[in-house]
C-alpha cells in the first residue's frame, strides 16, 4: 500500500508519507479544502477532491490516502470508480454507506453534466435584445436603476449586475465598479442599461455625462462600449442606434 500512488494527469498530489497522516497535521498548503481555497478546484488530483466529499478516512490512513488506494484499484480511472456498487465501496476500510453513497451522488452528478450541452448564453448583440431581457426586471420600478451587462466577444451575456437604486448620475454609479466588474467576469464588451420611471426615453444631462465618461474609462482598459439603453414600459432609446456613442 505504501508505494501505491494516484496516477491522475494532475501535477499536485499530496507525498505518500504525507497521505498516511492525519489532514490535520499536514501543511495547510497541503490540505485539499485549504489548496482548493487558494488555488481553485483544478489543483488537486482526483483524490483529493474525492477526499473533500467523503470528509475522513479512517485511523490507518487519511482521506486522501483511502481514495488514492480505491481509484488504483479501479485503475486511476474515474469512469471505473463510476461503476461501482455502494457495497464494493463499504468493503474498503474507512468507506461506510454515507461515504458510499456520497461517492456514488458525485459520480452520478459528472456523468449527467457530462450528457447536458453547455447553457447557451443570451445575445445581446442589439438594443432590441437588451430592452427585452431587462424590460422584466425594469417595468414595473418606481425609481430609476442602472445595471451593467457584461458580455464576451461574440455579444453573449455572461452577467447582468445592478449599480444603482433610486437615481442614475456620475455618483450614483461608480465607474470602477464598472471596470471591476469587467474584469472580474472577464467581459471584454459591456451595455450599460437604465430605466426612465417617467416613460420619457429621453436621455438627461446625467446621461450622457455618465456615458461619456464610461466610454472614455472603457478604451482606456480595452473594453468596448457597445451601447446605452434606456428603458421604458413599452419603448427604449439606444445611444448607438441614435449615433451618440
Amino acid at each position: 500500500m505504501n508505494g501505491i500512488t494516484d496516477k491522475t494527469n494532475h501535477n499536485s498530489q499530496p507525498s505518500t508519507f504525507n497521505s498516511q497522516l492525519s489532514i490535520t497535521r499536514w501543511a495547510d498548503g497541503d490540505r485539499p479544502r485549504e489548496k482548493l481555497m487558494a488555488k481553485g478546484p483544478a489543483a488537486l488530483s482526483d483524490s483529493e477532491l474525492l477526499a473533500i466529499l467523503i470528509g475522513s478516512g479512517s485511523t490507518k490512513e487519511s482521506a486522501v490516502g483511502l481514495m488514492q488506494r480505491i481509484l488504483a484499484d479501479c485503475d486511476n480511472n474515474l469512469n471505473t470508480l463510476g461503476k461501482m456498487s455502494l457495497n464494493e465501496l463499504m468493503s474498503y476500510n474507512g468507506i461506510g454507506e454515507a461515504k458510499a453513497i456520497t461517492i456514488i451522488a458525485a459520480c452520478e452528478l459528472g456523468k449527467r453534466r457530462q450528457a447536458v450541452g453547455a447553457a447557451e448564453r443570451p445575445d445581446m448583440g442589439s438594443a432590441m435584445a437588451v430592452y427585452e431581457y431587462m424590460l422584466p426586471k425594469m417595468q414595473d420600478l418606481d425609481t430609476e436603476e442602472a445595471w451593467v451587462l457584461l458580455m464576451n466577444q461574440r455579444m453573449r451575456l455572461i452577467k447582468a449586475v445592478r449599480l444603482s437604486h433610486g437615481g442614475l448620475s456620475e455618483t450614483a454609479v461608480d465607474v470602477r465598479i464598472i471596470l471591476r466588474e469587467a474584469l472580474l467576469n472577464n467581459a471584454t464588451v459591456i451595455t450599460i442599461v437604465h430605466n426612465h420611471p417617467s416613460g420619457n426615453t429621453r436621455p438627461s444631462g446625467d446621461d450622457d455625462r455618465l456615458t461619456l465618461r464610461l466610454k472614455k474609462a472603457c478604451e482606456t482598459m480595452r473594453i468596448y462600449m457597445v451601447d446605452h439603453v434606456i428603458v421604458t414600459d413599452g419603448r427604449y432609446f439606444s445611444y448607438s442606434e441614435e449615433g451618440k456613442l
